[in-house]
């Protein structure tokens, strides 16, 4: 059996390329490393709030008083009794004239003392107190530590390591070994 140098030649590399390949496979495998240790990685972050109270404010206002009715009672009854006071004096027409002079004094005296609340008040004004809620808020500071990461070293080949992991691996760290040639 006759076989040509080409042929020879491609079941060369093809027996070549199956040892190759398993070969390139075995360098890439998972190990486990030896945790030394495991430091949490804190930052404090700012979350502020706002806190409110209600707080009661008192505050001051004039309410005018309302003008009570005047009463015609006074002026009445002081102009009946004027008028028979000044119908004692005199006599003729001088007891018209003074029974008149004191009905009129009478009803002016007597309306002055009746309605002499009434006009005292009607400029006056009472101050009203007046207490009514008022919300006041402001922004607190609220620091919060968070946890945003762990540095773990670990020895792996008697050579130690230290990495950034977003948890804690526990006591061992599973890894992914690549070997690759250098040239």
């Amino acid at each position: 059996m006759t076989i040509s140098f080409n042929t020879l030649s491609k079941m060369a590399s093809v027996v070549a390329l199956g040892i190759a390949l398993p070969v390139a496979h075995a360098a890439d495998f998972d190990d486990f490393a030896r945790v030394v240790s495991v430091t949490p990685q804190i930052e404090q972050v700012n979350v502020p709030r706002q806190e409110c109270r209600t707080e009661y404010e008192t505050s001051q206002r004039q309410v005018p008083q309302r003008q009570a009715e005047r009463s015609n009672g006074g002026a009445i009854i002081g102009g009946i009794a004027g008028g028979l006071l000044g119908s004692q004096v005199g006599g003729g027409n001088g007891r018209i004239a003074a029974a008149a002079a004191g009905a009129l004094t009478g009803a002016i005296v007597g309306d002055r003392v009746d309605n002499n609340d009434n006009n005292n008040n009607y400029n006056n004004s009472q101050p009203v107190y007046e207490s009514r809620p008022v919300r006041q808020c402001r922004n607190i500071d609220h620091w919060e530590s968070r946890t945003n990461g762990y540095a773990v070293t670990y020895e792996y080949q008697n050579r130690t390591y230290t990495s950034v992991m977003p948890y804690d691996p526990g006591s061992r760290l599973r890894l992914h070994v690549s070997l690759t040639p250098r040239p």
